[in-house]
């Protein structure tokens, strides 16, 4: 059914109908030449650029802020996470010895011990020095059940395209004429030991408009990789397709997704004849996977299906071999509220743990199949009012869980829990900031069209109300990602416990705005498309409220967001620069006309629209900060920073609007670190000095000087 527009979205299209077609033709952009990315002439742009940002906020409190997030980076007091595979725990692990890291593991009774002897399977500086490069780590996908042979995946600079290279446990090399993809966006599956599932580039015509693959294939031992047998090709729209094989025991099977775009999937069942059978009775609009087994559904909208309607955010499940045969039969483990939606579901060996948000805190649920109901309990002796993450320790050998609670103010604690038993306490992160003398609240204020947006503040104890705290607002608001509580040694020490030359700390402000997934789907959906206005009214609501209420002032209040949340702080520059006293701007998203040609970006045309058609660019338009730019307009200072290495969100973006507002003479600076793919740095000392970079600014724009 086509959606309804509302009364408001019909008068935003309505007056960006008529400015639409003012807009130059793409050619006509005089700054289209920094889209080179690897040009030599847009980078000396690029290197000239740096320079003048280094020049600009070198200081000895820039160096104090790197050095104080490097130690935070490069602490060895953290927790090293670890992955259970067979009878080893696993581990990645960076440091300032280890600046790219090495993969290694140990014993649970080793891991236990508060300085665990770790077995060295690979060590990546090693590596890169050996072989002359600059690989960072992608992860390592082992075959059950021995757990010999790994998939190592690597990428240059940090980048989304990759390599993947056989690795052998035991002799801890990599195996000689071994499976082997080389560089591009794809991925590598075990299959068995002879045979794997392949999609990568393989040549005209095999990736979709969004760069991934759109070919299926199974590879075999000892053949090129040009021979491949192809098993589903998608549509050159898709956004990517991928084969996996689950390996439970007893529940052995093959199966191809097809990722029609962000919102929209299909599953299939490769049979062992190879022939595909698509799960039926079920619209592209719900997520589908398969446990054990359960047929797992998840709904992204309201879904009528045999006379009852199932709300979008639910969890559902089937009999999957009963559900293919055409039984179908569902049963509601998890229906949302107007509070509550699920954060995450995790299985284990007999139970399934749901992760809950009520009011963007976390609380878990423990579901056990008792006949044809399922039990509900909870697990005991866990901090309240944190942050909680759940994995499964080991989901085909037993109910053991690892549990991470942590808060804005309190250092992570991991523990090793199960439902009915005591939490037993394994590590604890250090504390890079007193907790004692900081407050975390929540708050909630109405947005334009009065739907209520909460949002957290961090800030010192002793904080005055008289609006005049250096504060900084985050947010992102897309893609149904949220944003929760959670501690930052880095924020901690380089702007809650910092302060100004008039004694004042920083104020951190966490804002849940639309367009995440703070409460499901339909929070989601809100800001979606010609709504896109929507997450933006949010977030200057809250920055209203943070006035409101005395905290800070616009000449005190600094927002800053990355990727999607670059987009979000564009529009705040763009479109409200008169509640901000500096904005930071980080890989972000601006020239919403050509986002889609540029790079993964035909990906997101289902969260943004297609600005090629003239009615859906109308309204991108509006939320385009690139042609929302006027040069008779006062901005708040501006930091644009990016990565060479991105290959995801196109540099270009940063690069033309800072070279815009440059033309404008407009205070801008921009910095563009040469590796790091879209995280924007490549190992802890680059993380520590593009982050200082942000820091140092707002400090120095936001800050009150005596």
């Amino acid at each position: 059914m086509k959606k309804t527009l509302s009364a408001v979205s019909l008068a935003v299209l309505a007056a960006a109908a008529q400015a639409a077609p003012q807009e130059p033709a793409a050619q006509d952009d005089p700054h289209l030449w920094l889209e080179d990315v690897g040009g030599e002439k847009a980078l000396q742009w690029v290197r000239s650029h740096n320079e003048a940002a280094e020049k600009q906020l070198a200081s000895p409190q820039f160096q104090a802020i790197e050095n104080d997030i490097l130690a935070v980076l490069d602490s060895q007091e953290k927790i090293p996470h670890v992955a259970k595979r067979g009878n080893y725990y696993y581990n990645f692990w960076t440091d300032q010895q280890h600046q790219r890291g090495v993969w290694r593991r140990t014993t649970l009774d080793e891991y236990r011990k508060p300085q665990p002897k770790w077995e060295v399977l690979l060590d990546v500086d090693e590596l890169n020095r050996r072989e002359k490069e600059n690989w960072v780590w992608h992860g390592a996908n082992c075959l059950k059940p021995d757990y010999r042979r790994c998939l190592v995946s690597l990428s240059r600079g940090g980048s989304d395209a990759d390599v993947t290279r056989e690795f052998d446990l035991d002799s801890k090399e990599f195996v000689e004429n071994g499976f082997y993809r080389p560089e591009a966006k794809g991925s590598l599956g075990w299959i068995d030991q002879e045979s794997v599932y392949v999609s990568t580039d393989f040549g005209a015509g095999s990736m979709t408009d969004s760069g991934y693959p759109r070919e299926v294939r199974v590879w075999k031992r000892g053949t090129p990789l040009a021979a491949a047998e192809k098993v589903f090709a998608g549509e050159k729209t898709d956004m990517v397709v991928g084969g996996v094989r689950s390996h439970t025991k007893g529940y052995e099977r093959d199966f191809i997704a097809r990722t029609i775009d962000f919102y929209r999937d299909e599953l299939y069942l490769r049979d062992s004849d190879g022939s595909l059978k698509k799960i039926e009775g079920v619209p592209d609009s719900v997520k589908k996977s398969v446990v054990r087994q359960w047929l797992v559904l998840s709904p992204r909208e309201d879904w009528n299906f045999q006379g009852k309607t199932y709300k979008s955010g639910s969890y559902l499940i089937a009999d999957f071999k009963n559900w293919m045969q055409g039984k179908r039969e569902i049963s509601v483990l998890f229906e949302p509220t107007a509070d509550t939606s699920l954060d995450d579901a995790v299985w284990t060996k007999n139970r399934l743990v749901l992760n809950l948000l009520q009011d963007v805190k976390n609380r878990l649920v423990v579901l056990t199949p008792a006949g044809k109901s399922w039990k509900r309990s909870t697990i005991q002796g866990l901090p309240e009012n944190g942050k909680i993450s759940v994995a499964a320790v080991d989901a085909e050998e037993s109910d053991a869980l690892w549990i991470d609670v942590g808060s804005f103010t309190e250092p992570d604690t991991l523990y090793l829990a199960e439902a009915g038993r005591q939490p037993e306490k394994l590590k604890s992160a250090p504390a890079f900031f007193p907790a004692a003398d900081y407050t975390a609240k929540q708050y909630f204020v109405r947005s334009k069209d009065g739907t209520r947006i909460p949002y957290f503040v961090v800030a010192h104890k002793n904080l005055k109300a008289d609006g005049k705290n250096p504060t900084l607002l985050y947010g992102y608001g897309g893609f149904e990602v949220s944003l929760t509580p959670h501690y930052s040694g880095s924020i901690g020490r380089a702007w809650l416990q910092r302060t100004d030359e008039t004694g004042r700390h920083g104020v951190y402000v966490l804002a849940n705005i639309r367009g995440g997934g703070e409460y499901g789907p339909a929070w989601h959906r809100a800001a979606l498309k010609e709504n896109r206005h929507k997450a933006y009214e949010d977030f200057a609501a809250v920055a209203r409220d943070l006035v409101a209420r005395k905290i800070t002032s616009p000449e005190h209040l600094g927002a800053q967001g990355g990727s999607n949340g670059g987009l979000l702080t564009g529009n705040m520059l763009t479109q409200y620069p008169e509640l901000f006293g500096a904005v930071v701007v980080q890989v972000p998203l601006l020239d919403m006309q050509r986002y889609n040609k540029l790079l993964a970006g035909a990906s997101w045309m289902a969260e943004y629209g297609n600005p090629d058609k003239p009615e859906e660019w109308a309204y991108i338009r509006t939320f385009s900060p690139y042609h929302l730019f006027d040069a008779a307009k006062k901005y708040p200072p501006v930091l644009f920073t990016t990565s060479t290495r991105d290959d995801r969100v196109h540099p270009g973006h940063a690069r033309k609007m800072m070279a815009k507002m440059e033309a404008a003479g407009k205070d801008a600076l921009y910095y563009e670190n040469v590796e790091g793919g879209h995280g924007g740095a490549a190992n802890n000392r680059q993380r520590a000095h593009m982050n200082a970079l942000s820091f140092s600014f707002l400090w120095q724009k936001l800050g009150n000087r005596k």
